[in-house]
């Protein structure tokens, strides 16, 4: 389809599908983190390159910003008093003891109810909150996540989590448990290409942004505009706040690390392309035609059809721009989503 037909008319789910074959998608990390392939994504063209190559591709003067949220086991196995088997997937640690979690179940959960899971650990159902409902442990969720949880694989991902899966689900600067899923762009930075981009003079800071199970979450309707997204809970420090506003000021690229990264920013930035430090909730979702007030380039993985992270990198270097670029990738058999490859995009404006 012709770029000048999509800009005539309103943009709709099926403008963001593809075919992709099954056996693209990522089931395993590779060996290496680094050995990714990465896909540079600019006006002038696509470079198929190594990931370890990225740091030839920024200046000295780019400013990183990573999102240093950690995932947290957060799949509980569990069972009614009566023995009917439970799952719940913790969407949120509310307060020591109490979580906001997705249950499944044979029937839905009444208010008052009990989950028993191992070691004497339960859990009461305090209430719901649209599609998730509030469990009251008897001890520290986090502490029963640790001990019992296990690692909330996306559904794309055929096998059950190991000691792989913990290790490699998870990036190697992780600071802050919380998410629900990996801010997957930054799965691919080993402590030697951090070292590398240092010493060749590329500043970074980080950022917290806890992903959320939403990330999963479809696009129910073919009209974007209809769309709710999820809430996912971000903090920007007073210090990545003024790097960014400096290298703003400056004249230097800002170089989000995660689609997650680019939300808290843009979540966080004035009229006047300043970004605000603290905490806060995002809803923002990014379709073809937002405005980009902080971030110049992208660093991020494959995105699953229909889904809101494609329509996201879409807006960032354009509809035409990402089908060329997915499907350059399919034919030259790169490997898609969470374990797959990944790509550096430029901003179309």
């Amino acid at each position: 389809m012709a770029g000048q037909a999509i800009a005539e008319r309103e943009l709709t789910l099926a403008d963001f599908d593809f075919e992709l074959p099954p056996e693209l998608i990522a089931q395993h990390p590779l060996p290496d983190r680094a050995a990714s392939r990465l896909l540079h994504v600019a006006p002038e063209g696509l470079r198929d390159l190594r990931f370890g190559d990225l740091v030839g591709l920024l200046d000295r003067d780019d400013l990183l910003v990573f999102n240093d949220t950690r995932v947290i086991k957060a799949r509980l196995f569990g069972h009614k008093p009566n023995g009917g088997k439970v799952e719940a997937l913790v969407e949120r640690v509310l307060e020591t003891t109490l979580a906001l979690a997705l249950v499944r179940t044979s029937h839905t959960p009444a208010t008052g109810s009990r989950v028993l899971f191992a070691e004497g650990t339960e859990a009461v159902v305090e209430g719901r909150r649209d599609d998730f409902f509030l469990l009251r442990f008897n001890r520290d969720v986090l502490a029963v996540l640790e001990e019992q949880g296990h690692v909330p694989l996306p559904p794309y991902i055929g096998h059950a989590d190991s000691a792989v899966d913990v290790e490699r689900y998870q990036t190697v600067f992780a600071a802050r448990p919380g998410a629900v899923a990996a801010p997957t762009a930054g799965l691919h930075f080993t402590p030697g290409i951090l070292d590398t981009l240092s010493v060749h003079g590329v500043q970074s800071v980080h950022l917290t942004l806890h992903v959320g199970a939403g990330t999963f979450q479809p696009v129910r309707g073919e009209r974007l505009a209809g769309h709710r997204m999820h809430s996912e809970w971000y903090e920007i420090p007073p210090a990545a706040a003024e790097a960014v506003n400096l290298a703003r000021r400056a004249g230097r690229r800002i170089v989000a690390v995660g689609t997650t990264s680019l939300r808290a920013l843009e979540s966080a930035a004035t009229d006047a392309r300043e970004v605000r430090a603290g905490a806060a909730e995002t809803t923002l979702f990014i379709t073809p035609g937002s405005r980009f007030r902080v971030v110049d380039r992208l660093i991020t993985n494959f995105h699953l059809p229909k889904s809101t992270l494609l329509m996201l990198v879409s807006a960032f270097s354009g509809v035409e721009t990402i089908r060329a670029a997915y499907a350059h990738a399919i034919a030259e058999r790169y490997r898609f989503f969470s374990y797959g490859d990944a790509m550096l995009l430029e901003r179309a404006t």
